[in-house]
């Protein structure tokens, strides 16, 4: 049954103990987060603010006319009862509205919403009013999508600063709660109308599953915990697994692709996921591309490399693309001007090997810079008759695609290649005979003993 030492239970489970909590209570004015908000409020007022700092969003979507302004002020007014800060996002015309996916459309909002008031209010957690009919019916959509094991454990009562404490309590508890303490909220009548699949099984689907027990919502709680503790249990040994088979992790992430290749799609399945990869018939396609494959998610790239899958975070790639100034200008006063490029990065291109290069100083526009490969870049390579694109050349050097990434291009004021460190520099510009003024380019690399 919800009382406020059930809910005070429920919300410690979910954190540490301490007395620097803030929260952002999400508020519709219905039932369910009117009580989330009186809960808060009588914790509050238990602990004499010390303890539970909380403040309240509400967005009134103007979906139903003067309903939606009354969601508002029930809200509202609570708020200035209680001396409880209230932000308020009003949509207007410039929120413009989908023809079909109203409620992905409303959900990004709110949530876009929500996190520009914890950032600017500097408040830890937001906090939801799921219950456990929401669970149910997330069970229910999940199973006919064929979600899995997480699918089906539901709604997370923890996720990435979101808390959720009323999952354990039934609709109707939260009614019964609201009434016994005269908690004022509104019916969103919508919900009576069938026309979303959510709708659908909250109207049809679950009265007639309840009808089959009496006791149908608390067996759905106890199974929804096993389903949790076995999803559990389960990403334990799915992480055991791929400890095994990391070969590196550093910078980035390497995994042998022959020994993961020999677990259950289960298994890959789960282990790709992490990575974002989590398109089932997608994943047959990383274990037979070809060396050098690339495959990316919203936040890795994957690299197939010979018996290796390599995982780069793409924001940690980004952060490697800068260039950097090696001189602004050549001082003519001087008839040679030396630069040690261990002096300006490390891990050259992560290959042992030194490089020495003579340049005509006279030849180059300046600023001299160090960058990464771009598309169309290309040079005439010492050794070489004509003209090579650097992709052909990291090619012919049979060079990795992460072996790529790592190597940088020696470029002058017009963004031309003049080498590509350490292997070769550009012939055009390269002393000769007549040069007169030298600009040395080396790396030493250290030998270890």
């Amino acid at each position: 049954m919800l009382k406020k030492s059930s809910f005070r239970k429920q919300l410690g489970n979910l954190i540490h103990p301490s007395e620097n909590h803030s929260y952002l209570l999400a508020v519709s004015g219905g039932a369910d987060s009117m009580v989330l908000a009186s809960l808060f409020k009588d914790l509050r007022d238990e602990k004499q603010h010390s303890e539970c700092s909380f403040q309240v969003a509400h967005i009134n979507y103007r979906l139903r006319g003067e309903d939606s302004d009354k969601d508002q002020k029930v809200v509202q007014d609570f708020c200035e009862k209680n001396h409880i800060k209230f932000h308020l996002y009003e949509v207007s015309e410039k929120d413009k509205k989908p023809e079909n996916s109203i409620q992905l459309w409303a959900r990004e909002l709110r949530y876009a919403f929500f996190k520009e008031i914890q950032e600017k209010e500097k408040l830890e957690f937001l906090v939801t009013a799921h219950h456990l009919n929401d669970q149910l019916e997330t069970f229910i959509i999940n199973l006919s999508k064929a979600a899995g094991i997480n699918g089906l454990s539901g709604i997370p009562a923890n996720d990435n600063h979101i808390l959720r404490p009323l999952l354990q309590f039934s609709k109707q508890e939260i009614y019964q709660f609201a009434e016994e303490k005269r908690i004022e909220f509104r019916e969103d009548l919508s919900n009576k109308k069938s026309d979303y699949l959510r709708n659908k099984i909250r109207n049809e689907i679950v009265p007639k599953l309840q009808e089959t027990n009496d006791h149908f919502l608390e067996n759905f709680k106890k199974s929804s915990s096993y389903l949790n503790q076995t999803r559990d249990f389960v990403q334990k040994q799915v992480q055991e697994i791929e400890n095994k088979l990391t070969v590196f992790n550093q910078d980035h992430k390497i995994l042998s692709k022959e020994k993961l290749d020999q677990e259950s799609d289960f298994v890959k399945f789960e282990i790709l996921k992490k990575y974002g990869f989590n398109q089932e018939e997608e994943i047959p396609k990383i274990f037979k591309a070809e060396n050098n494959s690339s495959f990316f998610s919203k936040e890795y790239q994957l690299i197939v490399n010979r018996d290796e899958l390599i995982f780069i975070e793409i924001n940690k790639k980004t952060e490697n693309t800068h260039e950097i100034t090696l001189i602004d200008r050549f001082d003519f006063s001087e008839n040679r001007i030396t630069i040690n490029l261990n002096d300006s990065i490390e891990d050259i291109d992560g290959i042992n090997k030194n490089m020495e290069w003579d340049f005509d100083a006279e030849k180059i526009q300046f600023p001299l810079c160090l960058r990464k490969q771009q598309d169309g870049d290309e040079f005439y390579p010492t050794g070489f008759s004509g003209k090579k694109k650097v992709s052909k050349f990291f090619r012919d050097e049979k060079l990795s695609i992460l072996a790529r990434q790592k190597i940088w291009i020696l470029s002058d004021g017009k963004n031309s290649v003049l080498g590509v460190i350490p292997f070769r520099q550009d012939r055009r510009y390269a002393k000769d005979e007549k040069t007169e003024r030298i600009l040395k380019i080396f790396n030493e690399t250290k030998n270890e003993i």
